[in-house]
């Protein structure tokens, strides 16, 4: 399959005061380096989607592209703008607070999406009481764009619900540890002990 990765850069940063979470130090470099090192293995090209620190993130060497709507509209406006500037039928997502992801993500996302012929295919960990879904860890057909555009044009922003009007494939990963994000200066600093290698 033919898979741009796009990763996710397009928030405030506010549960961190304010700071540019994909920026901050996260061991011996950004965090959102830890992410592009895990991604770029599984695709064939990268973006970035980033509303702040544009040279920062352009930097890293991949084609960095503001969300189309204002606002900070969450990170479906992200997914919108990844879907207007990918250039092959696939684009799969992962935010830039996320370094321990899956080395097999891409793959196993990809191979769930073409089995059930889904328009999109999403991450999941536990099960039962502790399952929980990863909807920005997302595998979509670029044709679904018009539809996303349609939903956030009438005012949906929650990714569940958009989720809720397509065919998803869910993927279950054992390892919970592999979709921790860091939100916080203290789970920053916690975490770095147990940085990716």
């Amino acid at each position: 399959m033919d898979i741009t990765g796009l990763i996710l850069a397009g928030g405030r940063g506010s549960r961190m005061g304010s700071i540019d979470k994909g920026l901050a130090p996260f061991g011996a470099q950004p965090m959102v380096q830890h992410v592009l090192q895990r991604l770029q293995p599984q695709v064939q090209r990268l973006l970035i989607n980033a509303n702040q620190n544009l040279d920062a993130y352009a930097a890293f060497g991949a084609p960095v592209w503001p969300d189309a709507m204002p606002d900070f509209a969450g990170p479906l406006a992200g997914l919108q703008t990844g879907l207007m500037h990918c250039e092959t039928p696939y684009l799969v997502t992962a935010p830039c607070d996320s370094p321990f992801l899956p080395a097999d993500l891409v793959a196993r996302l990809s191979a769930a999406l073409l089995a059930e012929d889904a328009d999109l295919a999403v991450a999941v960990t536990g099960a039962g009481d502790t399952r929980q879904p990863h909807p920005v860890f997302c595998l979509a057909k670029v044709s679904v764009l018009p539809h996303l555009t349609a939903f956030l044009e009438g005012g949906g922003r929650k990714v569940d619900r958009w989720y809720a009007t397509l065919r998803v494939a869910e993927v279950h990963f054992a390892d919970e540890d592999a979709f921790r994000n860091i939100n916080t200066l203290a789970e920053l600093r916690q975490y770095e002990k147990a940085s990716p290698p």
